[in-house]
């Protein structure tokens, strides 16, 4: 038996009184999710541990079958494994938001849906104008060398290195923070927490120190850009968060003896970070942009070819997180009904055709709700289908009917555990 797991991030949402009290899967028209939650089994599961932020980059490991308690580090390794920066011992890995303040407050975490080359030309500016001078006081007040370094991601999501960072530090995600107002979130040490050692010779105080500095230069040095001369929307800051070292994580063939090989598909670095520590093979796809414009056909293509030649597959796509985020009610409903039509319908009409069966499992990582704008913590439902599956009593793939089906609700790791008993 194969594996898929296709994964709309963030797809999960509350009931809407503009939509008439339903949810939004509820009132999306799905129907391939909704032939396969009939024709399959669904349940719910949490997905966030007690004591961990509702992240994507803990609920995507999370399912994936890793205790956070064992292997979480932040987002920041994660990405910096996706974009091919093999992390120091001594590195403090970050993401790197580059976003939009405005009156005092976060408009928003994107700095006006950025493109990667804009993105890029903005972190070489500030690699050369701030890190660099930042980089000799460094120097003078704590003999480390290159201290901070910017590395260009996807978009407007980027990676701060601090060589000899602490990571005991408390980082405000701006995603989560729409329309506060933005020196109130500016990082601070943990209290009780570890100090400085041999590795990261910063203490958390000193490197929340450092961390607002940089917020604080580039703002003056992003203000003054001819890049926001003439854009409505100003990328204007940088904003990091999540931070951590080098994870120590088994890869999925390690785990689950019946997964041999696998690929990921996504274009959030976060996702391919998680894929490139699990094992997976990571598979780019033109066109793929993590928004509602992405490329679904060739995402869905790609997850074909990888399941032909592999035996399990990580299927995200980021759109449905990005449209809960801006608040935008009818481009998330559009993104799901382009999960359905586009990516589940495509690659079930092709592998129902197939000899070798393939399971299907689909499900959200996490809800974020368009009147919150932010992720929450609260279980998602899921399908599981392959041929030969005996169907429960659920029609219908969405927050409500899932609460009937026949797996319940499950906690954590179970849906990684009971997705691979399927043999």
């Amino acid at each position: 038996m194969k594996h898929i797991i296709i994964l709309g991030d963030g797809m999960a949402d509350h009931a809407v009184e503009r939509l008439g009290g339903k949810t939004l899967l509820q009132y999306a028209h799905t129907p391939n999710m909704d032939y396969l939650a009939e024709e399959g089994c669904c349940g719910r599961l949490l997905t966030i541990p007690d004591g961990f932020q509702p992240g994507s980059e803990v609920a995507n490991s999370t399912i994936l079958g890793y205790d956070q308690n064992k292997v979480y580090e932040g987002r920041g390794p994660l990405e910096a494994a996706s974009i091919g920066y093999e992390m120091r011992p001594e590195d403090l890995a970050l993401r790197c938001n580059i976003i939009e303040l405005e009156d005092g407050v976060i408009k928003n975490h994107h700095g006006g849906h950025l493109k990667t080359e804009e993105g890029d030309m903005l972190i070489r500016f500030l690699n050369d104008k701030l890190a660099a001078p930042i980089n000799q006081e460094i120097k003078n007040l704590y003999g480390i060398d290159d201290c901070v370094r910017f590395i260009t991601g996807i978009q407007y999501r980027h990676l701060l290195i601090i060589r000899g960072g602490n990571k005991h530090i408390v980082c405000a995600p701006p995603h989560d923070h729409p329309n506060e107002e933005w020196r109130q979130l500016l990082v601070k040490a943990e209290t009780n927490s570890d100090d400085s050692d041999e590795t990261h010779k910063l203490t958390g105080e000193q490197t929340a120190e450092l961390i607002n500095q940089l917020i604080l230069r580039s703002q003056e040095l992003l203000s003054s850009h001819p890049f926001n001369a003439n854009r409505k929307n100003k990328a204007n800051s940088i904003w990091p968060w999540s931070g951590g070292y080098r994870p120590s994580m088994k890869t999925l063939m390690e785990k689950y003896p019946q997964i041999k090989s696998g690929s990921c598909i996504s274009a959030v670095d976060l996702i391919r970070g998680i894929g490139h520590y699990a094992g997976l093979d990571i598979v780019k796809v033109p066109g793929a942009t993590g928004l509602a414009n992405t490329n679904y056909e060739g995402k869905a293509q790609a997850a074909i070819d990888a399941l032909k030649r592999q035996d399990f597959v990580f299927l995200h796509l980021e759109a449905s997180d990005e449209a809960g985020h801006d608040g935008d009610l009818q481009l998330k409903l559009k993104t799901i009904e382009n999960l359905d039509s586009r990516i589940v319908g495509p690659i079930f009409n092709e592998v129902n055709r197939w000899e070798e069966p393939v399971c299907i499992a689909v499900l959200p990582d996490h809800p974020t709700p368009v009147e919150v704008r932010t992720h929450v913590k609260e279980p998602v439902p899921f399908l599981i289908w392959y041929k030969g599956i005996i169907p429960d009593e659920v029609t219908r793939f969405d927050e409500v009917s899932c609460v009937s089906g026949s797996y319940g609700m499950l906690y954590l790791t179970e849906f990684m555990d009971e997705l691979m008993k399927i043999e």
